[in-house]
């Protein structure tokens, strides 16, 4: 068995502790005990605390990305840029939703810190989020998807998904699950085709 070295065991006693107490009541002391390590380690690897934990909570929200892009071993279903995509990767998006112990609802309280070192760190993890998005929907690799359609296209999916958040955390028994959301942009579609140049 490989031995970690402190760097990636605080990540990953990081990672416990959000799930387990999430942002705010996780302490520094919280980590250190998580993850075998001691306080000096956390201001060496990471700068702080916040910073370590903004870095875990990416990690979480990256490690969900194998449950609704393939890298489970399912085949991706519906040609790029098809209802069929759509529908199939906004299922899998709802699937992680719907699991015990999701990393979705922590999004919630971490959306609400008002922290600069913290949000920066969150805002670029947002935009390549956004990019993984229009690869996944789009079927092209990340690398080729320009930095236009990772901020529009990417933002509109990013908006979505944060929208989604918000529902299931509140609502999850009147969320809406993958079939409702392509119903709904199907909706969008047809009406936005038939309206007729003034």
């Amino acid at each position: 068995m490989v031995r970690m070295g402190h760097r990636e065991d605080l990540l990953e006693g990081a990672k416990r502790c959000l799930l387990e107490k999430g942002f705010a009541r996780t302490t520094a002391r919280d980590i250190v005990k998580a993850s075998g390590t001691n306080l000096a380690s956390i201001g060496y690897h990471y700068g702080s605390k916040d910073a370590l934990l903004a870095q875990a909570y990416v990690s979480l929200v990256e490690n969900m990305s194998d449950a609704f892009d393939g890298g489970d071993g399912v085949a991706i279903e519906g040609a790029p840029g098809s209802l069929e995509r759509f529908r199939w990767v906004w299922s899998h998006v709802v699937a992680t939703m719907r699991a015990p112990g999701s990393v979705w609802p922590l999004s919630m309280e971490v959306m609400a810190i008002d922290m600069p070192e913290v949000r920066e760190h969150l805002t670029h993890a947002q935009r390549e989020g956004a990019r993984g998005l229009v690869a996944l929907l789009q079927g092209m690799p990340e690398d080729e998807v320009s930095d236009e359609a990772a901020d529009t296209l990417g933002r509109f999916y990013m908006t979505l998904m944060t929208g989604l958040i918000a529902q299931w955390s509140f609502d999850p028994k009147g969320a809406p699950d993958g079939d409702a959301l392509t119903e709904g942009l199907r909706q969008i579609v047809e009406s936005a085709t038939s309206v007729k140049p003034a």
